[in-house]
């Protein structure tokens, strides 16, 4: 997708969010699980020193029964990570009892280490052990008045609560990922069915300008929906500003046409005078010129309709009867070989003029023979529609270029003996080049002249 495009933008912009949102979840998450372990431990802990500060507070039990393995093999176990210690501080020199894991080892003061009491009269840290064995430790004080101050040490290896957190980091890691890449998933979904309407839209709009509808058609989502709806409006109100045009150019033609003619006729009927004759003459040129400008308006308007599409098979082969007959008194014989898929992408009347020009052309040059054909040719550029190549041959004289360049300038003859008023040529390069074609005239493989008219097709 471009980096315009607005589905882009919809999905990164949800993919980024998503990034940030499932990201701070996951801290959040995992700093709650970390928090949780610890103080499941630290429940632990306080437990076994809870039952120590029990065995300290009843001095009557031998001194070397109490304070084993308060129910925790690991504490008989050298250097385990497990161990506690009890240290009387009211003496000169300090007693220290300690479980069998310490060895020969002793726990660091968490009260030299500035840590501070809490509201619960016991100090908490994470310390560095035997063996260099990072410990979580819990210290406590004891005032037992004539019998002594103790303090009172458990410390627990804190690996576990590290193991824990890496383990449940894992799993929220590999869970995050793949409800991440679902959500993605889901995203794309979310935004191609969210834009459908758009598409559709789009296709439909395409399929207007291509001749194969009307109007944008169905049901749109409320969002959607004025956009259709003014897309329909413009349609109608270029239709009808078309309409209007083409009335006016024929209310123009009859207005001019009538004077005139009486112009013509009222110069008639004084032939001999010379002033006379060239009225007719330049009233002539004057219908002629009308005649080429209003056709050319008319055109321009009919092309500025959106939409029409006109099947190019039935029209050749219409116009090759009737130019048959036409021209039936000198045994022209007229040929037509079309492609049955072509389609003109315009009107069929405009199509019928331009093809029939260059028939009639044809016709009346050739020696007995007239081959037309219409070939559809692949867009040439991305996007473009494909192209009509109609060629008309005719088995004549032919045409030099300087006489081909000549013809094809808006009224110039080369033989007044031949009916017409020589626009012909002309008309056809206007009307192809108002829907984006040309005209163009060579040699035609059985003797004559060779007219290639190329036309958008669809």
């Amino acid at each position: 997708m471009p980096a315009s495009s607005l589905a882009n933008r919809l999905f990164l912009s949800a993919t980024a969010w998503l990034v940030v949102i499932l990201a701070i979840t996951g801290v959040v998450l995992s700093s709650v699980y970390k928090n949780a372990t610890e103080r499941a431990f630290d429940r632990r802990l306080n437990l076994y020193l809870r039952t120590l500060i029990a065995e300290v507070a009843t001095p009557d039990e031998p001194p070397d029964r109490q304070f084993q393995s308060l129910g925790e093999p690991l504490f008989e176990l050298p250097l385990s990570g497990w161990y506690w210690q009890i240290t009387r501080t009211d003496t000169e020199k300090p007693e220290v009892r300690s479980s069998r894991s310490l060895w020969d080892k002793k726990l660091p003061k968490l009260e030299d280490q500035g840590t501070e009491l809490t509201a619960a009269g016991i100090r908490l840290a994470y310390v560095d052990g035997p063996e260099g064995q990072n410990l979580r430790m819990v210290e406590r004080p004891v005032d037992l008045g004539a019998d002594g101050k103790y303090l009172v040490s458990v410390a627990g290896d804190d690996t576990e609560i590290f193991d824990e957190t890496r383990s449940f980091d894992y799993y929220l890691g590999g869970t995050f990922t793949a409800l991440g890449i679902v959500l993605l998933l889901t995203t794309v979904f979310q935004v191609r069915f969210g834009l459908a309407p758009l598409k559709r839209i789009s296709e439909s709009i395409a399929d207007i300008r291509s001749g194969r509808a009307e109007r944008l058609e169905g049901e749109f989502p409320v969002e959607i929906a004025p956009l259709a709806r003014e897309t329909n409006a413009l349609i109608d109100a270029n239709r009808e500003i078309v309409e209007r045009a083409r009335t006016h150019v024929g209310n123009l033609a009859h207005a001019i046409k009538t004077p005139l003619s009486v112009i013509v006729n009222e110069a008639g009927t004084h032939a001999a005078d010379p002033f006379a004759a060239k009225v007719m003459e330049q009233a002539d040129v004057m219908r002629n010129q009308l005649a080429h400008h209003l056709e050319r308006a008319r055109i321009a308007a009919r092309v500025s309709i959106v939409g029409t599409v006109t099947e190019v098979a039935p029209a050749i082969e219409a116009l090759r009867r009737t130019m048959e007959k036409i021209h039936r008194d000198r045994g022209i014989v007229v040929e037509a070989k079309a492609d049955p898929s072509a389609k003109f992408r315009g009107e069929r009347q405009d199509l019928e003029e331009m093809v029939g020009n260059l028939v009639d052309n044809a016709c009346k040059w050739a020696a007995s023979r007239v081959f037309i054909e219409v070939l559809v040719e692949a867009p040439t550029q991305p996007g473009a529609g494909p192209r009509l190549r109609l060629i008309v041959d005719d088995d004549g004289s032919g045409l030099s270029e300087a006489e081909r360049a000549q013809v094809s300038r808006r009224g110039q003859r080369l033989d007044e003996s031949k009916p017409g008023s020589g626009l012909g040529l002309s008309i056809v390069t206007d009307l192809a080049a108002l829907y984006g074609g040309s005209l163009s005239l060579g040699s035609a493989p059985i003797g004559g002249l060779r007219a290639e008219l190329v036309l958008p097709g669809i």
